[in-house]
């Protein structure tokens, strides 16, 4: 919610030494939560002038020029060079619009203003003096746009004679140095999206007086008078309450008032035209959402009804929808003019040509418009606060405040006659025990300062001994049980208040042992340059066909969600990649070139027969049968580690050329966690979706696959639209950590010096280098390691071959190597690796 501040003072008598900023902390507190405070940015000296004279220039180019001598005032130079001369002091200034004439007030910054709009085209926005056009301007005219004010950008902006003197400061005149609290409301506190549940919530936070927009005196229009539109509601339970007025004869020529205007498009709405910026202005103004109907364009009466399945209606955002019976219609004679509470029909939209209008304000059913705005993707403002819950007791009001507004600056008139469906419905009582707050805050929040403080909101409180009733107010439909009471005391006595208890450790305890290795592991994936992430645990449809996962690929079983946060991400996720791809596109999105990201997270396995989870009630606690069934209904939920890596793996700089990262980087980085595990790993070829078919590995523990590594497949790739030779790898965590030792086996050292001997072997191109590898490790007792380090297939190999050249390290624990000793060790793992794989020393 943004708020204008010095519209929010009209409502609560804020101390005028009161910051910006310690009214943005005091409300923070108060459980508003600041997000920024917003201004124009503008500053300098941008004042009012008045063109004395103007005249017309052509130039070269076919442009004709204005050169303006224009007074401003106190701020008048007549010192500048070229400025026309005559005994009036004024400044000389080159401007191209053609929309005003000799003797208009107009606004003018001059040199030293900074206008944070033109930055992209003059060097931090700040003007000058400068030649052009064979005059030197000292300063400029200004448009809407380059003092990002709403309004017609084509010209400049011509002042109402009377408005202001030359010389008169600009920046106040034009609302320009007005702040703007931009809040983030919970979803429980619909009524701080407006301005008076914001200056309401402001008061208490600060002790000033509060003045309450909707005390309207003059809500006295007779509802049976002959100006009364007719209304039909036939689902009251939908819609329990629908007030309507009718203003006639507005003046269409009649413009939004620049203050009104200036106001809504500070608190985030666009200016349109005045009669719907004045049923905006009142929703900002009161929360509560208000529709106007062009009264010409109507047939016969409102009726409030059901959507009968098929039904068709254009909104005003040009979308023609089909509706269901679960939607809330506003219909006349024809059909559907509006969607109940969310938005109105292309029919009989207001335009700037209305002269007659229909206003309505309604209360709605708040599950109704949440289940509608989400199966018709319909987002609006008005859905946003009648989904969460407005104060009923505000239609009558709401139609009489707009109605006055079109009064007043549109020069309508007033049927008389008001429509009134309906009573507010009432909110039911909370009782609680009165040391409740006390109990759950660790406050000491006696019975008087916990009345006090409900009070303060709004609430009626009854005391009898030790037990209190509450009845919230009207537009505080989210206080429905005890511990909603708790907050509100403790939001008027302070959070800062709970004291900080930490609790005592039980002794002999301390971090598991999964705990510490998957710390171990962070630290390594932290040492390999991998910056860690944290992505939403949902995926859909779309990242398995993205990662062109198999229709019976057992990875799009998904654990599926009652309420997704999204429809196209349904289901929890079953593996860690669909999250890290995400945010590497949005990465390099960013203009990032080398992304190396890491996650570690549970994934969501679904098992074969599970039971559907049980729903139990919040009243008792569940007994151990009903946890029992609650946990057979859970998913396995291991821990994972993915790795995704993009561009260089060694970056280029002054040492050197760098590297791109390889379909090796990201089996490295899993050999490297299995060896801080002291887990032995067999790694595999494998062909396994997202991963190249012919760079892909497979990790095997104990028999078991436990997780791939490779280059990415370039379809998966162009459907993410990611640059060549992305490299990811996921394993399972858990399965490594349960196989692991708490310490790692003891090496034997030897004092005695290795000796090195290297062998080139061929062997069949279908060969694994592990499987190679293994067959020379295990060769014989002196065999200390062998490492691959070289691979060639060529001329020099017999075709459908591939030379393996490893490196061995030979040692004895007890004595120097022999020639002879060595001579044997090499025939003895030759002779192991042509038993194993058919090898063949290579000459």
């Amino acid at each position: 919610m943004k708020v204008p501040v010095t519209w929010l003072r009209e409502y609560v008598d804020l101390p005028e030494d009161l910051s910006t900023v310690d009214l943005a902390g005091r409300l923070t507190e108060f459980d508003l939560k600041l997000e920024e405070i917003a201004s124009s940015g503008i500053s300098g000296p941008l004042v009012v002038g008045r063109v004395l004279s103007l005249v017309k220039e052509e130039q070269k180019n076919g442009k004709t020029i204005n050169w303006c001598r224009v007074d401003v005032g106190a701020h008048n130079d007549a010192s500048v060079p070229d400025a026309p001369g005559d005994d009036v002091p004024s400044r000389g200034i080159i401007c191209g619009a053609h929309n005003f004439v000799e003797g208009d007030l107009v606004v003018v910054s001059l040199p030293g203003t900074v206008l944070p709009a033109l930055a992209h085209v003059i060097p931090g926005g700040e003007i000058s003096a400068r030649k052009t056009y064979g005059h030197v301007s000292d300063g400029m005219i200004c448009s809407s746009a380059e003092l990002d004010l709403p309004g017609d950008a084509s010209g400049i902006i011509v002042l109402e004679p009377g408005s202001a003197e030359p010389g008169d400061d600009a920046i106040a005149l034009l609302g320009l140095g007005e702040e703007v609290l931009d809040l983030e409301v919970n979803p429980d506190r619909a009524y701080a999206l407006s301005l008076r549940g914001v200056a309401r919530d402001a008061a208490i936070a600060t002790g000033a007086p509060f003045h309450d927009p909707a005390d309207l005196e003059a809500v006295t229009v007779a509802t049976d008078g002959p100006g009364a539109y007719r209304v039909e509601v036939q689902d009251p339970t939908a819609c329990p309450v629908f007030a309507a007025l009718t203003v006639t004869g507005i003046d269409p020529t009649r413009t939004t008032p620049a203050w009104l205007a200036q106001r809504i498009e500070l608190a985030g709405m666009r200016s349109i035209s005045l009669a719907v910026d004045v049923t905006n202005y009142v929703m900002l103004e009161l929360g509560f959402p208000i529709h106007g109907y062009d009264r010409s364009l109507l047939k016969g009466p409102l009726v409030v009804r059901r959507a009968t399945p098929g039904e068709q209606l254009t909104t005003l955002d040009g979308t023609t929808r089909t509706l269901t019976e679960s939607d809330t219609l506003v219909t006349d004679d024809r059909g559907p003019v509006g969607l109940g509470g969310i938005m109105g029909g292309e029919e009989v939209e207001m335009t700037p040509s209305t002269t007659d209008v229909v206003v309505e304000a309604a209360v709605w059913s708040a599950p109704m418009i949440a289940r509608t705005a989400r199966t018709q993707k319909l987002s609006s403002e008005a859905a946003k606060r009648n989904e969460r819950g407005v104060d009923p007791t505000l239609p009558a009001r709401a139609v009489r405040r707009v109605a006055d507004l079109l009064v007043e600056h549109g020069g309508g008139t007033l049927e008389d006659g008001l429509t009134l469906i309906g009573e507010a419905p009432v909110l039911p009582d909370v009782t609680l025990h009165a040391d409740l707050p006390a109990r759950v805050t660790g406050v000491d929040i006696d019975t008087v300062a916990a009345v006090e403080a409900l009070e303060a909101n709004g609430c009626e409180v009854a005391v009898d001994h030790t037990w209190l009733t509450v009845t919230p107010p009207p537009w505080r439909p989210d206080l429905t049980d005890p511990y909603d009471i708790v907050e509100e005391v403790l939001r008027v006595v302070g959070y800062d208040q709970v004291p900080s208890v930490l609790p005592t450790a039980p002794a002999g305890r301390g971090l598991t042992t999964s705990q510490k290795l998957r710390r171990r592991v962070g630290n390594v994936l932290a040492g390999e340059g991998l910056v860690e992430v944290k992505t939403f645990p949902f995926a859909g449809e779309a990242d398995w066909d993205r990662m062109g996962l198999p229709a019976d690929d057992v990875r799009r079983r998904q654990v599926m969600l009652e309420n997704p946060l999204s429809a196209e991400d349904p289901g929890m996720t079953t593996t860690l990649l669909s999250g890290l791809l995400r945010s590497l596109v949005l990465n390099i999105g960013r203009g990032h070139s080398h992304v190396h990201i890491t996650e570690t997270g549970r994934v969501f396995l679904p098992q074969a027969g599970e039971a559907e989870a049980p729903i139990y009630g919040v009243d008792r606690r569940p007994s151990d049968d009903e946890l029992a069934a609650l946990s057979a209904a859970l998913p396995d939920q291991p821990f994972h580690v993915g790795v995704v890596m993009s561009g260089e793996r060694v970056r280029s700089g002054w040492a050197g050329k760098g590297r791109p990262v390889q379909w090796a980087d990201a089996i490295a980085i899993v050999r490297h966690l299995a060896a801080v595990l002291h887990v032995d790993l067999e790694v595999r070829q494998a062909q396994q979706a997202p991963w190249h078919p012919g760079r892909c590995a497979a990790f095997v523990l104990d028999g078991a696959v436990i997780g791939h590594a490779g280059e990415l497949h370039p379809r998966v790739l162009k459907a993410y639209g990611l640059p060549a030779r992305v490299v990811a790898a996921e394993v399972d965590l858990d399965a490594m950590i349960e196989a692991s030792p708490q310490i790692g086996p003891r090496p034997d050292f030897s004092t005695f010096p290795v000796a090195k001997e290297d062998l080139a072997l061929v062997v069949d191109l279908t060969v694994a280098a592990g499987d190679l590898e293994a067959a020379l490790a295990g060769s014989g007792p002196l065999v200390e390691s062998a490492r691959l380090f070289d691979a060639y297939v060529g001329e020099q190999v017999p075709e459908g071959k591939k030379s393996l050249a490893f490196a061995l390290r030979l040692r004895a624990p007890d004595r120097t190597l022999t020639d002879d000793d060595i001579k044997a060790a090499r025939e003895a793992a030759v002779a192991a690796a042509h038993e194993a794989t058919g090898a063949t020393l290579r000459h």
